[in-house]
């Protein structure tokens, strides 16, 4: 994939685009692989149960973000002329919300197990003529399956940043944070075993806590997003310095006296709306133009830049530093 809406992408953006579909191609793969792996061993725990939904809830971000690219490709037309790029945005809804809504299930129900009381029975299988318990089973799959989240999370986490695309880095986050539901869902077997029938309905809750946690900083930062907050960065740490660079750049203009920026983030690519105060009363077109061009080259996440010229520049928006 080589375009982006109206533009091509530099090389460094191609190359990492093509690595971050081969990662969400084979975390697809993978975690396909460990849901019916899980399936096998789930038993009567609460927290395996809890950890294989959550195992499938994390398909979510994945499938959003190959879906998107479908579309973020397009170019402006008339039906949409700023182009498609707020799939991706939605793409990042959607996850958060389901996130959300199955996470928020899944504590009520971890909760009520464990006000009521119920014990988990987890039983026994023949392996060879041999009774095994099947919570050793459990154990182990849990700590084979946490092994590919480390490194494809790690991957995807460099990405990231580089396409400052925050679906993919919500992925990312998650994947890296696979671990903590792998440990609760072992904690909750074993104490199951050593007699402690609590640990497990804690386990679930706490993994189910988690799943909620992602869905809400999901869903909020796609949410502030669509509704045109100022663009941040791909983790939404900061402001996105790329604002103030664009004001400092038009004021080095020769006919410019001040300069500020309004600045959304589309999902991927960057709408701008800078705003001159001139030094003379007349400026002609093409330095209008030249000053867009230069501005649309700084990066190649200026998807759309417009600049309007003003007598003075309103109060909302970012002005050089």
């Amino acid at each position: 994939m080589k375009r982006l809406g109206r533009k091509d992408l530099p090389p460094e953006q191609q190359r990492a685009l093509r690595s971050a579909i081969r990662w969400e191609v084979f975390t697809i793969a993978y975690t396909s692989v460990t849901i019916v792996v899980i399936a096998f061993v789930v038993g009567g725990s609460q927290a395996m149960k809890t950890a294989w939904i959550e195992d499938m809830l994390s398909l979510i971000p994945q499938i959003s973000f190959l879906v998107a690219l479908l579309f973020i490709r397009r170019p402006p037309s008339r039906a949409f002329p700023f182009g498609l790029h707020r799939v991706m945005g939605v793409g990042h809804l959607v996850a958060g919300v389901a996130l959300l809504a199955v996470g928020g299930n899944l504590a009520f129900e971890s909760a009520s197990g464990l006000i009521r009381g119920e014990h988990p029975a987890i039983g026994t299988v023949r392996v060879f003529g041999q009774t095994i318990w099947l919570g050793w089973f459990m154990v182990a799959v849990m700590a084979v399956i946490v092994i590919g989240p480390f490194f494809y999370g790690n991957a995807k986490a460099k990405l990231a940043p580089v396409l400052h695309n925050k679906v993919l880095y919500a992925d990312a986050d998650m994947a890296k944070a696979d671990w903590t539901t792998t440990v609760a869902s072992i904690v909750g077997v074993l104490g199951v075993g050593a007699g402690l029938w609590w640990l497990d309905g804690a386990a679930a809750l706490f993994i189910s806590l988690g799943i909620i946690w992602d869905g809400y900083r999901n869903a909020r930062a796609a949410v502030f997003d669509l509704i045109d907050q100022r663009a941040r960065t791909h983790d939404d740490a900061d402001v996105h310095p790329l604002a103030g660079e664009i004001a400092r750049a038009l004021e080095r203009q020769p006919w410019v006296r001040e300069a500020a920026v309004r600045m959304r983030d589309m999902g991927q690519v960057f709408h701008v709306e800078a705003f001159v105060v001139p030094s003379r009363d007349r400026v002609s077109a093409t330095k209008i133009d030249a000053a867009r061009r230069a501005v649309a080259d700084m990066d190649w996440k200026m998807q759309d830049v417009s600049i309007v010229v003003v007598a003075s520049l309103p109060d909302e928006v970012e002005r050089a530093v």
